[in-house]
């Protein structure tokens, strides 16, 4: 089951928990409300490769890659850590199933303030939403990512431009029309 809650703001290194004492959980269904849809696909299970397929096929998704973050994989890696960190969004879908290791995505909610949102099977961004990414403490995550046309990894970080921009405003048009 997916687990989120109010991001705390601290010194703290950003690959921590960042909770309140006591713990501000975030409900699934406030994640749902923002777009933020979930799969748990048990990537130990024989056939999880057909369930990403089948998931793929639904969404759309037509590409995928491999991506492999730890100090050993990743030239740059705590400057790639930073920049991850960084608030942005993607023009498409951001999906990434998680094959090891763990980490944290931080959304934003309604009122603008972070949700943080542990990442360890298989979670999806919808297009849009500013977000940033952080590894946890173990620092490895390996994940497939998929994309719906040629890979659009490259984020738009949030200014005043993002805020208009079509990918944003079609992200915030669709959570109004579901509530």
């Amino acid at each position: 089951m997916i687990s989120a809650w109010r991001y705390n703001e601290s010194d703290e290194d950003q690959r921590e928990l960042h909770q309140f004492t006591p713990n501000r959980e975030v409900p699934v269904s406030e994640l749902v409300e923002l777009g933020i849809l979930y799969w748990n696909v048990d990537v130990t299970g024989p056939l999880y490769l057909e369930k990403v397929d089948t998931i793929s096929h639904e969404r759309g998704y037509k590409n995928k890659d491999i991506i492999d973050i730890s100090k050993a994989t990743l030239p740059n890696f705590e400057e790639k850590i930073k920049t991850f960190f960084e608030e942005h969004i993607h023009e498409d879908e951001e999906i990434r199933f998680i094959l090891e290791g763990s980490g944290y995505f931080d959304v934003r909610d309604k009122s603008d303030q972070w949700i943080r949102v542990a990442c360890k099977q298989s979670d999806l961004l919808p297009a849009g939403i500013y977000h940033r990414f952080t590894l946890d403490t173990a620092n490895h995550l390996k994940a497939m990512r998929l994309f719906k046309e040629n890979p659009k990894w490259i984020p738009i970080n949030r200014s005043k431009e993002t805020d208009t921009n079509q990918f944003h405003v079609e992200y915030l048009h669709n959570i109004a029309k579901e509530l």
